[in-house]
């Protein structure tokens, strides 16, 4: 199996509704930490990858699902991993887990499918070996 990167986030006053319940947008914010932070640890930090390469990675397809809630406050672990890497795109899935006492309990789980593509069309351009090479670490094949 291969790694998966963690980072934990609180869940805070911005991301839950009247009832102190995580609403379901927030947990794009906490993907897109997980995925963001997932690029720098390969050395593929936001603010210079895409000059580098001179491509975008906008999203085509984004998908989540809801198992448990999540409370003001609580402690998440956010874990990202490289569910599939094709010719023009790749899949990050994400997994959020609340921290109950030694224990885990899943609260969403979900992916994202992104598309490499040139900066002036926005027309589809094979990934860059480079920076397929660098995520491979965190490549876990998935089923689906």
């Amino acid at each position: 199996m291969a790694e998966r990167f963690l980072t934990r986030e609180f869940v805070r006053w911005s991301d839950v509704d009247k009832a102190g319940i995580i609403f379901y947008g927030a947990y794009l914010r906490f993907f897109e930490i997980a995925e963001t932070e997932l690029f720098r640890a390969v050395g593929l930090a936001y603010s210079e990858m895409f000059d580098r390469f001179d491509i975008w990675l906008p999203r085509r397809h984004l998908q989540f699902d809801f198992h448990s809630p999540a409370l003001l406050d609580d402690l998440l672990d956010v874990e990202g991993w490289v569910g599939h890497i094709g010719r023009t795109s790749l899949r990050l899935d994400f997994a959020t887990y609340k921290i109950v006492g030694d224990a885990r309990v899943l609260t969403a789980d979900g992916h994202v499918v992104m598309v490499s593509t040139d900066r002036e069309r926005l027309r589809p351009v094979p990934l860059p070996p480079d920076l397929v090479a660098r995520i491979s670490r965190f490549h876990e094949p998935s089923g689906s």
